[in-house]
């Protein structure tokens, strides 16, 4: 085969410019999309008071998995409270679902765990872009799968009862719903008119995008699982995560590869974050309240600037992992890795394109 011709003055001068918009786009904030207060409000109040609960009653050995019923409020951000008043229990109830899934994988074994992740990840994706669901995407159907199964698998010395887990979950789900909800008291939002939630997420299935963002995901599940399963199994669902979270919900290479960077260096600053939260003995009230700070701040930046919200996302997520008995150092550097691996799959994933269904 003949040699590619050397690059000419027009395309070594359009990747300059890429990559100085891609360095710029570290030091400046995107524009703000209205006021998030009061989602980051929701969402902290959702992550924080189920761990103060219990820890207050003395169960601070499980207070923190009880931080992850916050995640159904972080989806549906956009529509008005009678519409998350339906919406968000479809959510809690698909995050449910894909934690159940992991806790019956992580009793049979780990390959089980290990192909349970890439069904996961697949069907959250077809579910997610083919419903137009939007933004965060499939990403904490598979974190929360991989927590699930990685805080009750049988081998581990600090294994949760699954039981006694699901039952938490699906408690702190319902208490998130209800936070949601919140904003109804007021008869103002009482008196708007929901719109039809099959209207709000169009059916997407055929579409060139959601073909190409399953494609993707799929790749990304299957060859990240694969990976792991070469240097230790745990790790397969922050490598798959990384990966799915570099996607986003665009098909777009430029976006893809902004925030893979930006995940990347946000991830290792949040890393030491962690490590420096982590040498202080908090009690579980007070880390409860650590969480809801971390989250609430999350819901203030992430639309604006990606990897400042990973210095916060990532100190967030260490400490709720830190339940199950790994913490310290060992794991932050666990994390760092493992999010670089995601990070070149989900942007060696960009590469794929799928056409429309004929």
């Amino acid at each position: 085969m003949p040699f590619s011709p050397e690059p000419t003055p027009d395309s070594s001068g359009r990747w300059r410019r890429e990559a100085g918009e891609l360095g710029r786009s570290l030091t400046r904030f995107g524009p703000s999309p209205g006021p998030r207060w009061h989602l980051g409000l929701q969402a902290a109040l959702a992550m924080a008071a189920p761990v103060i609960v219990l820890s207050a009653l003395g169960l601070e050995s499980i207070a923190l998995l009880a931080a992850t019923g916050a995640f159904a409020t972080l989806y549906g951000g956009r529509l008005s409270p009678l519409e998350r008043l339906r919406f968000v229990p479809i959510v809690a109830a698909v995050l449910w679902s894909c934690a159940a899934v992991g806790v019956a994988a992580a009793a049979i074994g780990p390959v089980a765990v290990a192909v349970g992740l890439i069904v996961v990840a697949v069907a959250a994706s077809v579910l997610v872009f083919g419903r137009s669901v939007g933004p965060p995407g499939p990403l904490f159907a598979v974190l929360i799968y991989g927590l699930s199964a990685h805080v009750t698998a049988p081998q581990s010395s600090h294994a949760v009862n699954p039981a006694l887990y699901l039952g938490i979950l699906a408690t702190s789900l319902l208490f998130g719903w209800l936070v949601t909800a919140a904003p109804l008291v007021r008869r103002a939002h009482r008196g708007t008119q929901p719109r039809a939630l099959r209207s709000l997420f169009p059916a997407a299935w055929g579409g060139a995008t959601t073909r190409t963002l399953v494609t993707r995901t799929a790749a990304v599940a299957v060859v990240g699982t694969a990976i792991a399963l070469l240097v230790d199994p745990e790790r397969a669902y922050w490598i798959v995560g990384a990966g799915i979270a570099v996607l986003g919900v665009s098909a777009s290479r430029r976006v893809a590869l902004s925030r893979g960077i930006h995940r990347a260096l946000g991830t290792a600053a949040g890393a030491a974050v962690f490590l420096a939260i982590s040498v202080v003995p908090l009690g579980g009230v007070v880390l409860g309240i650590v969480l809801g700070a971390l989250q609430f701040v999350i819901e203030l930046v992430v639309v604006r600037h990606y990897a400042l919200a990973l210095v916060f996302i990532t100190p967030l997520v260490l400490l709720i992992l830190s339940a199950a008995g790994a913490g310290g150092a060992e794991l932050a550097a666990e994390r760092v890795v493992d999010t670089a691996v995601g990070v070149g799959l989900g942007i060696l994933s960009s590469l794929i394109v799928v056409g429309p269904r004929r």
